[in-house]
Formats: C-alpha cells, structure tokens, sequence
C-alpha cells in the first residue's frame, strides 16, 4: 500500500515536469517564430530602403532624360526654323540663278565671239545642272560663279589657238587669239595674212600688210612664246554715249 501510495505521489510530479515541458517547447517555438517574423521585417526594411534608393535615383535619372529630352526639342526647333529659312531663301536663290545664267548667255552673245562653241556649252551645262536633282543648291551656285569667274577672267588673258576661219567661201586654217576683251585676231598659218573681228559689222575683216608684223607678235605673246611688249592692233574707237 505504501509503494501504490508513493507512485501515486509521483503522477503529479510528472505532470508538472511535462507542463514545463511544453511551456518551454511552446516558448522556444513562439520564441523561433518571432525571431523569424523579425528577419522577415529586417529583410522587409532593407528592401523598403533598397526601393526607395532605386525611386530616388530613377526620379533623378528621370529629371535627367527629361532635361535631354527639352534640350533635344528645343534643339530640333531651331533646325526647322533653320530648314524653313533655307526652304525660304532657296525660293529666292533659285530665281536668281536662273536669271544670272541668261545673262551671262546674253553677255557671251553679245562680246566678241573667242572661243565661243567652248562658252556657249559651259552655258547649257549650267542650264542643265539646274534640272539635275542630285546637285545641290550651293553647288549650282558655285558653278554658276566659277563660270562668271572665268568670263571676269578673259578680259586681262591672252590666249592663243588653232582653228578654221570661213574665207570666201573655203575653211582656212589659221591661229586665233583674243588679247583680252580688246581684239579677237586670226593669223594664217603661213603668216602672210591676217584678219581681225570687226564688232560693229559682226564679222572677220582682212587686215592689210602693214598689220602682219604686229599680228605676229600678238600671236606669240599670246602663246607666252614672246615677252609682252607694245604692238600695233585694229582697235575700234568707243562710241559716244547719247
């Protein structure tokens, strides 16, 4: 009776051990699930910062682009002003070289006729320039002044070169040459004759002997086969302004 009485003692003994038990297990689980709820938090925090550093950088990245982009319209603002400016004054420039090139065609008409069919084709590839879509505006109008520049430049050369005058009726060979704007000559190949461009009749005229020696000369210093020197020409006198 007294070993029942004794185990029957124990049982509470027991209970209470197990109780603890489960208080400690139940604490260090609460205790677990905290500490994990609290790494969760703490990971939770450092994204929340690591999201707020990536909106602040992409606010400011963000202000960037668009300050570019603000510049950039601005910029392109400028161009199209600068296109319609250009579109403006091609409106203008076209013109005006279509009218340069008559008149340099009228001026090449008009003065004396050296080295004409070469002026005369320098002229159409001009007018055929300006029906050519490949070449630009700045380049038409290079080549429209280089070919004034060479006009411009005629006037204080002398050149001198083969071909064939017209002579009742038969193709003469001859030399020709133009002592700039002032005389258009033509010297026969044997040298015994010698014509010269009469503006006001518009045709060649035959010089008499007493000219030979100096159409020499000219044709030489033309030729740069003679140093420039006073010769004798046929010079026509201006006529009087009315």
């Amino acid at each position: 009776m007294f070993a029942g009485s004794a185990a029957h003692a124990a049982d509470p003994l027991v209970s209470s051990q197990d109780v603890e038990k489960n208080i400690n297990d139940s604490a260090a689980a609460s205790q677990a699930k905290i500490d994990k709820i609290s790494d969760q938090t703490n990971d939770l925090i450092a994204d929340y910062r690591t999201t707020v550093a990536q909106t602040n950088n992409l606010k400011i990245y963000n202000d960037h682009i668009a300050k570019l982009i603000e510049s950039q319209q601005k910029e392109m603002a400028g161009y199209n002003k600068q296109i319609a400016n250009i579109t403006k004054t091609q409106e203008g420039v076209v013109p005006l070289m279509y009218k340069m090139i008559d008149s340099l065609a009228e001026f090449v008409k008009l003065d004396i006729p050296f080295k004409e069919e070469e002026r005369t084709k320098r002229i159409q590839k001009l007018r055929d320039m300006m029906e050519d879509s490949s070449i630009s505006t700045s380049e038409r109008y290079r080549q429209i002044m280089d070919a004034y520049q060479i006009e411009l430049e005629y006037g204080s050369k002398s050149e001198a070169w083969q071909g064939v005058l017209p002579v009742d009726g038969k193709q003469l060979s001859v030399d020709f040459a133009h002592i700039g704007r002032v005389a258009f000559i033509a010297l026969s190949l044997d040298q015994q004759n010698a014509w010269f461009w009469n503006r006001e009749k518009k045709d060649w005229e035959k010089l008499g002997d007493n000219y030979i020696t100096s159409i020499r000369q000219a044709v030489k210093m033309a030729r740069n086969q003679a140093a420039p020197d006073l010769i004798k020409l046929p010079i026509e006198a201006p006529e009087s302004a009315e």
